[in-house]
């Protein structure tokens, strides 16, 4: 009796766990879709890009300071603030009556947003032993994939039968029931300091990094781009420094010498650079060369989610099996012959081939992310996993967004030099296999670490208890 109350707390909380995971996948594409329309109402063109940017920032820069205070006070409670402040920014946004109004809204969202992800991960690993984290990264994996397909068909169908704010009001109920699942039925495992020592200025100095860093890559003045990025550069070079003389810092620098942790990172990088910076330009595609409507580009891209949530769950399962390289080297590899594939694109490329190119990249795609998350979080103790899982996302996080910046520029590029867009656009994937290529040697220096090595074999501290599992 008490085995199965207990499994059907676990199941409870992986439930309240992945409401979050869906309210994060899913906010990008549904607003994605109904910009045209808000940007109607409210105006401020000028702003359009703002709304994307001051979500990606906050988010961005948030997860590194979650992860470590989620292993300092606990998962839990993190997890609850970040949903707080995620569902208060949701509500805002839908009574924002200016666009200002919306892009300080989505501030507050992306800064609860930031917690979702990273800390959702470290949950799943108090919840369940390592031979069955795995499969529930993959489950985890196709959520998010299914969710691309779905965000933009449900924002269409908001916009225009709805009024646009209940793009942002439909997050209220799902985020609701999320919180009093994970606040009534999930209890941290282990004790934690009561008086914890915080890396004050570790965490100024990241943050100040990150989004200098991120702002040089939205500016559209060349000026701006090198004296942002200068700025951040130099920040980062002293958050360094002030991780090196921190009594608990923010982030261990110790962390980067385990693989799973330093080429998993680097790894998860250039694949995020390769996949966000690429595909994007796939419904812009099928849009300007084949001439297709907006919703045949988007129902397009469904192989590709499809495909992707089957090998996520698939590769989520081989990890109780396999080592995580044994996973990555063939993912990467498929997905490599897909943007190969992609490259070939021209003005006579039918719907089929597309398809079939696609489904390729997706069946690549689909067991990367789930691979290099549960490396994260099975190569350090319990009281590094935040840190570990959030590091790990962020590297992902910028990776896309410089990415997208820079696959962009070459596309600008190729076109002055009088390239039509498909011409273009073969040289931002092949530039994608090249950044793949990278991504597959760091993989490979991942070596033989497994998902069920009985004990981790580094931590940068060891005066936190470990729990059951």
């Amino acid at each position: 009796m008490e085995m199965e109350k207990e499994k059907r707390r676990v199941d409870l909380v992986t439930g309240g766990v992945l409401m979050g995971l869906v309210l994060s996948s899913l906010d990008q594409t549904i607003v994605s879709t109904a910009m045209p329309t808000i940007t109607k109402e409210l105006g401020g063109l000028s702003l359009y890009s703002w709304v994307f940017a001051i979500y990606m920032l906050t988010s961005t820069t948030s997860m590194p300071i979650y992860g470590k205070m989620a292993d300092l006070f606990g998962p839990r409670k993190m997890y609850l603030i970040g949903l707080f402040l995620f569902l208060s920014g949701s509500l805002l946004c839908g009574m924002a009556n200016s666009m200002t109004g919306l892009i300080a809204a989505r501030g507050i969202q992306g800064l609860g947003a930031g917690a979702l992800m990273p800390v959702a991960f470290i949950i799943v690993g108090e919840l369940y032993p390592p031979e069955k984290r795995g499969k529930f990264q993959g489950l985890f994996g196709a959520v998010f994939a299914m969710t691309s397909i779905l965000g933009p068909t449900i924002g269409g169908i908001i916009v225009e039968h709805l009024s646009w704010g209940w793009i942002f009001f439909i997050n209220l109920p799902i985020g609701i029931a999320s919180i009093l699942i994970i606040a009534l039925a999930f209890r941290d495992q282990r004790q934690y300091d009561k008086k914890p020592v915080i890396d004050w200025y570790g965490a100024a100095s990241l943050s100040a990094a990150i989004i200098l860093i991120l702002l040089s890559l939205v500016m559209a003045s060349r000026e701006y781009k090198i004296g942002l990025g200068g700025a951040g550069i130099l920040f980062l070079g002293l958050f360094i420094w002030i991780e090196t003389k921190a009594k608990e810092p923010l982030l261990p620098l110790s962390l980067f010498r385990i693989p799973a942790i330093g080429y998993g990172n680097l790894a998860g990088f250039f694949v995020s650079a390769a996949l966000f910076g690429a595909i994007v330009y796939i419904p812009l595609f099928v849009q300007e060369v084949r001439g297709a409507s907006p919703s045949e580009a988007g129902f397009l891209l469904v192989p590709l989610m499809l495909s992707a949530a089957i090998s996520s769950t698939l590769g989520g399962r081989w990890m109780a099996k396999a080592s995580f390289r044994a996973i990555l080297i063939p993912s990467l590899l498929i997905m490599a012959t897909g943007f190969f594939l992609l490259s070939t694109m021209d003005v006579g490329t039918t719907n089929t081939q597309l398809v079939s190119y696609l489904i390729v990249t997706g069946l690549g795609m689909g067991a990367i992310y789930p691979a290099f998350g549960t490396a994260a979080h099975s190569a350090v103790k319990p009281q590094d996993r935040g840190v570990a899982m959030s590091t790990s996302q962020l590297f992902r996080s910028i990776g896309g967004t410089i990415g997208v910046s820079v696959l962009g520029s070459i596309v600008e590029w190729r076109m002055r030099e009088g390239l039509v867009f498909s011409e273009a656009l073969h040289d931002v994937f092949i530039t994608g296999l090249f950044l793949i290529g990278i991504s597959l040697i760091a993989s490979i220096r991942l070596g033989n670490t497994r998902l069920l090595d009985k004990e981790p074999r580094h931590s940068h501290s060891s005066n936190s208890g470990v729990p059951k599992q």
